[in-house]
């Protein structure tokens, strides 16, 4: 488990064990609270931070705080949405919040992403996260056939699937290739396979894509980003980020598939462009079969 930062708590505020607001969940000694202000969470102003960063950042808030429920500790905080373009306002805050959040050591866990939301999906990534954190933690494995443990991935343990087919029970986008079965069934999508890749920018966001062939022409595409500042999730951002595309092609699977779709050799062609970048990830590109289309 990686770092969580610095040791100096001193500008983080605690939440006691009984502080009398109830947190949305608790959860293998965890409470999660959902949208914290910045200001909420430090005391005061950090060394480092000028009166302006502050005076703009303390306002801005995070969709979900992880709190330890014995000390209550900031574990970390969690945004879920679209990514902030580039110049933007936005993104101004955003940048003033991670570096409050760098001056005081406090974990942060940003997913990007233009289709899911707090309000609909962060409750089950809180639980998700929390969990694989704690499966980590224990060292969990199976045995393989002789003596020496083969340690298994959270992502990967195997288990019986709401179909009835064996598979990993912990894959967020298992209901996803279900649905997508069933509208290839129904004529609503031209192939059921849901086929995905990830990667991880050297210095920067894990990238998960996700994608279903609606027509022989066109895709649906979704893209989502996981960002760790002084946080492991438990298992590889990078899956997960695919993953939760899935998650997302899922969502717009319910909608009118038909609109904002991507032609077929567009989405190879982006593919081909970020192989050529395999120099700017870590561990390359391993997603060569995907550049034919």
């Amino acid at each position: 488990m990686t770092s969580i930062g610095s040791d100096d708590r001193g500008w983080l505020r605690a939440v006691p064990a009984e502080d009398g607001r109830d947190p949305l969940l608790t959860r293998a000694g965890h409470r999660v609270y959902p949208a914290r202000r910045l200001s909420d969470l430090v005391q005061g102003r950090p060394p480092g931070v000028t009166g302006s960063q502050w005076s703009s950042a303390s306002r801005a808030s995070f969709d979900f705080v992880v709190y330890a429920a014995d000390t209550g500790r900031a574990i970390v905080a969690v945004e879920i949405g679209p990514v902030a373009p580039g110049g933007s306002a936005e993104q101004r805050v955003e940048r003033l919040k991670d570096a409050v959040s760098a001056a005081v050591g406090l974990p942060v866990l940003r997913i990007g992403s233009p289709t899911l939301r707090a309000a609909e999906h962060g409750r089950r990534l809180v639980e998700y996260v929390i969990d694989a954190r704690a499966y980590a933690a224990g060292g969990a494995g199976v045995t393989a056939a002789g003596d020496d443990p083969a340690p298994v991935g959270f992502r990967d343990i195997l288990g019986r699937l709401p179909d009835g087919r064996t598979g990993p029970v912990n894959d967020l986008g298992a209901l996803t290739r279900a649905a997508a079965v069933e509208a290839y069934v129904a004529g609503r999508v031209a192939d059921p396979i849901v086929r995905g890749l990830h990667v991880r920018w050297v210095d920067g966001p894990a990238q998960g894509w996700s994608w279903v062939q609606v027509r022989p022409d066109a895709c649906l595409v979704e893209r989502v980003s996981v960002t760790e500042h002084r946080f492991s999730c438990g298992i590889d951002s990078a899956r997960l980020a695919e993953d939760l595309a899935t998650v997302a092609v899922g969502e717009r699977l319910r909608e009118n598939v038909a609109s904002d779709l991507v032609p077929r050799a567009e989405l190879t062609a982006q593919i081909v462009a970020l192989s050529g970048r395999r120099h700017e990830l870590v561990g390359g590109f391993a997603f060569d079969h995907l550049c034919a289309d």
